[in-house]
């Protein structure tokens, strides 16, 4: 693979040549049965691949080592203004060893990116080649489990079926709009936060004080839950047994 990259020198050049001819001939779309991604032409800003078939949109971000709590992202105003504006696209996260072998491919469909994902970085230093300029994380761990959709894990193919299963499972949350969107991926991470697939209201009721700090303008909060809720069971991604008792789908 690295000799499609030999015109570079740097190694983040390499890393980012190499990976996008991988994807270009390996990603199959997740979101629909097309077998192939179309690669975005050069210095298209966000966007590295799309679908023909469906307009699904993907961004790319390689790695030879990946922190499963957050990894570097782009410039923050621009990251919180694509969430706002609902054109985040979609994240393939691609883990790869020192001899271009893919270790790891995982998928964040765009419906997880929230406002409280967003880590907001230290402006970079006066001597800096770009002074000033304020880049973002992602936070992995504040993402529920539901959106880290592993499409290759340990060097192995995980079946496209299995993916295409997951990604529809979830892809009804990038129909909510951004303001409900948060808070509904945030009791969804809550409720996986609990650790196990039955869970009552009650329980969720003792991570209020969680759910006011995400949302310091909402004084609401256990109403909130009980609306998300709702939300959820309409989504088909929760169940409903009585009693203030649920059980994840």
């Amino acid at each position: 693979m690295a000799e499609i990259a030999t015109a570079y020198r740097a190694a983040p050049q390499i890393a980012r040549v190499v990976s996008e001819a991988w994807c270009a001939r390996e990603v199959y779309c997740p979101a629909c049965d097309s077998r192939q991604l179309t690669q975005s032409r050069t210095n298209t800003r966000a966007i590295d691949f799309s679908c023909a078939e469906c307009e699904q949109t993907f961004q790319l971000k390689s790695m030879k080592k990946l922190n499963p709590k957050k990894i570097p992202d782009a410039g923050y105003e621009a990251m919180i203004g694509a969430i706002r504006s609902d054109t985040a696209p979609n994240l393939l996260v691609l883990q790869y060893s020192s001899t271009w072998r893919v270790e790891n491919l995982l998928l964040i469909p765009r419906a997880f990116f929230t406002e409280h994902v967003i880590e907001k970085r230290k402006p970079l230093s006066p001597t800096a080649r770009r002074a000033g300029w304020v880049g973002c994380n992602i936070l992995l761990s504040e993402i529920p489990t539901d959106g880290k959709i592993a499409m290759v894990s340990s060097g192995c193919p995980v079946p496209e079926s299995t993916v295409r299963t997951e990604f529809s499972r979830v892809r009804r949350l990038a129909d909510l709009p951004p303001s409900l969107r948060g808070w509904t991926v945030d009791v969804l991470n809550i409720i996986r936060r609990i650790g196990r697939d039955r869970f009552s209201l009650h329980e969720l009721y003792a991570f209020e004080e969680d759910l006011r700090g995400l949302h310091p303008n909402n004084r609401n909060v256990r109403p909130k839950i009980r609306q998300q809720l709702q939300v959820l069971r309409d989504l088909g991604l929760i169940r409903f047994f009585g009693e203030g008792s649920y059980a994840l789908r």
